[in-house]
């Protein structure tokens, strides 16, 4: 094979490899989206959390102190932590932890949780069975 057709041959094997690994990639990111996106439907309360995070710890604590048990997602003790988080971005434009759903309805992180606690918001989703 003469210097020519093994530099074209070379530009179709990177341009393979390109294409093959990008639609795994893509693959990937289509199963965890649909995981995150069951995870929220599925459930009366979804919670995305880092385990060691203080703001997830306090959001996981409302929930507690209502007697209500959530579906939790620790990020950090998943493999595919980093790109659920990605999810959420799009989903709800952040990528921040704690992220809070109920009846698939996205609450927000701490803050927004102890907020919708104290107005009463949290009580009439919870309510809505």
């Amino acid at each position: 094979m003469d210097r020519k057709n093994r530099h074209l041959c070379a530009l179709l094997c990177f341009f393979f490899i390109v294409v093959a690994s990008s639609s795994q990639t893509a693959g990937a990111f289509k199963s965890t989206s649909a995981f995150v996106e069951n995870v929220i439907y599925s459930n009366k309360i979804a919670i995305f959390s880092k385990s060691y995070c203080p703001y997830s710890i306090r959001a996981k604590n409302v929930f507690s102190r209502l007697s209500e048990e959530p579906y939790i997602v620790e990020l950090d003790l998943r493999d595919d932590g980093s790109e659920m988080q990605d999810v959420l971005l799009d989903l709800v434009g952040r990528r921040t932890v704690p992220q809070v759903f109920v009846h698939g309805k996205h609450i927000g992180g701490s803050d927004d949780t102890l907020e919708a606690l104290a107005n009463g918001k949290l009580q009439q989703l919870l309510d809505k069975s």
